[in-house]
């Protein structure tokens, strides 16, 4: 793998850390600021990190068996949808109906995250295999790079919503992603990272 495929994609999981950042700090602040208690806020981020442990668990075998470029385009894509669903939410809608509405929102976010993720790091393993040398360097760059991603996009989730407000910040991170997905398709090898999966439960776990 060359270190430019490294790049785009390491490139476009810190575009998607942003957005990812920004929207569990619009969603904290915009739904406590309406009146949602500490409980309830709590609990529309349950589904994000469940519906993450299955993802993190088998996004591997499916870059694997399907490719990284395909894996990262659908963790990419599943988090436009993410934010268009999350845009949707009608105030005129009941409490109850408003909470399972953000609890799939962000349940498709917590799988967009971790498809991202695990893609970002399997291109991680590809690129080891010709420049071990730089195995630590890359390493260290993805990990430090993804956690300062994570917190200036709090900041920038505060910064959106207080500038534009919660339905436009989402169709503006949405947007974005979409040009980061034309991006990465377009540069990307269509087999990158593909080959044969683990056969067996023993083989995946091992």
């Amino acid at each position: 793998m060359k270190l430019k495929n490294y790049f785009v994609v390491t490139s476009s999981y810190w575009a998607f850390t942003l957005t990812d950042g920004a929207l569990r700090m619009l969603v904290l602040l915009h739904f406590f600021k309406i009146g949602f208690s500490p409980f309830t806020l709590a609990l529309i981020f349950v589904l994000y990190e469940v519906m993450g442990i299955f993802a993190n668990l088998f996004g591997g075998w499916f870059s694997v068996k399907f490719g990284i470029t395909r894996i990262l385009t659908i963790g990419i894509s599943l988090q436009i949808v993410g934010l268009i669903f999350l845009s949707l939410l009608n105030t005129n809608w009941t409490i109850e109906f408003s909470i399972f509405w953000i609890l799939i929102a962000q349940g498709i976010s917590g799988v967009a995250k971790d498809l991202t993720k695990t893609a970002s790091k399997s291109a991680i393993k590809i690129t080891a295999s010709n420049f071990q040398s730089q195995l630590f360097k890359l390493v260290a760059l993805f990990t430090g790079s993804k956690n300062t991603m994570k917190g200036i996009g709090f900041f920038l989730g505060g910064i959106l919503l207080e500038l534009l407000g919660f339905k436009i910040s989402l169709w503006l991170m949405a947007l974005c992603l979409f040009l980061i997905l034309l991006l990465s398709f377009s540069f990307l090898p269509k087999k990158l990272g593909k080959s044969s999966p683990s056969k067996s439960f023993r083989e995946l776990f091992s």
